[in-house]
């Protein structure tokens, strides 16, 4: 009998990671979960007992390191990591806050770090897998109440620009993920309109479909709204702030 390939999803306690931890189990993999919630992560396992608990903080280098370890002792594979830890808060980024954009980098920036740091040398020598990390279309281009957030988005997506071509040599495909507005516990701190929302769901399946069934680089969604995103990405400054404050006059800013 095959053995059951095997995901590894950080930030799988809530929202996309949780939607997509139990879109994999559906799917027949052996999912790996990890999060800081315990209770949250075991509760997983009720829904669908594909889907076992890791519990980690991903700002913990060390344990980063012995959760990999223990997956990879268990279960004798990691197919696919999806490295999807993550947090905002739009009210703090209102005014500037040091000490908040310090931790929003640590946990989405160096939080995401850490994690393929604990699996880099796996892959390496193993010549095969997949290594796919969550960014957002807010790292496109910078946006009022979200400098931090924008900015770890932004430096993660360029991040996994660079590793493609580190691990293109060594087999190991590298993807993006860019989702827009997804209705999840960090996306309801929100005061403001978000256009064509999504259920967690719908990130689910269009990365399980991303990751399993194509081979682009970049996973975003959904497409009537992220292609205006990237249109954005080539204006001209003047024009880009000019939108982007008559925009900010519909909301409380």
């Amino acid at each position: 009998m095959e053995d059951k390939k095997v995901i590894w999803i950080t930030g799988a306690s809530s929202g996309i990671g949780k939607a997509l931890a139990i879109k994999f189990a559906d799917k027949g993999w052996t999912v790996a979960a990890s999060a800081r919630r315990e209770e949250l992560l075991n509760s997983l396992n009720k829904i669908n007992h594909n889907i076992h608990a890791f519990p980690l903080d991903v700002t913990d280098i060390e344990r980063c390191k012995i959760i990999a370890k223990e997956i990879i002792d268990r279960f004798n594979n990691i197919d696919i990591c999806v490295f999807g830890t993550g947090m905002h808060d739009p009210k703090s980024e209102k005014r500037f806050n040091l000490e908040k954009v310090r931790e929003i980098m640590e946990v989405n920036y160096f939080g995401t770090m850490n994690a393929i740091n604990s699996i880099y040398e796996y892959y390496s020598e193993k010549k095969n897998g997949q290594i796919s990390i969550i960014s957002s279309v807010a790292g496109y281009r910078g946006l009022p109440a979200a400098g931090a957030y924008c900015a770890s988005k932004a430096a993660l997506t360029s991040f996994a620009e660079s590793l493609h071509f580190d691990m293109k040599h060594k087999n190991v495909r590298v993807s993006l993920i860019s989702p827009g507005f997804i209705k999840t516990p960090m996306t309801d701190k929100n005061e403001f309109p978000m256009p064509m929302i999504k259920s967690p769901e719908f990130a689910a399946n269009e990365i399980y479909d991303g990751l399993v069934n194509k081979k682009g680089f970049e996973i975003h969604f959904p497409k009537a709204f992220t292609y205006i995103m990237k249109f954005l990405q080539i204006l001209p400054n003047s024009l880009y702030f000019k939108l982007v404050a008559k925009g900010m006059k519909k909301i409380n800013y």
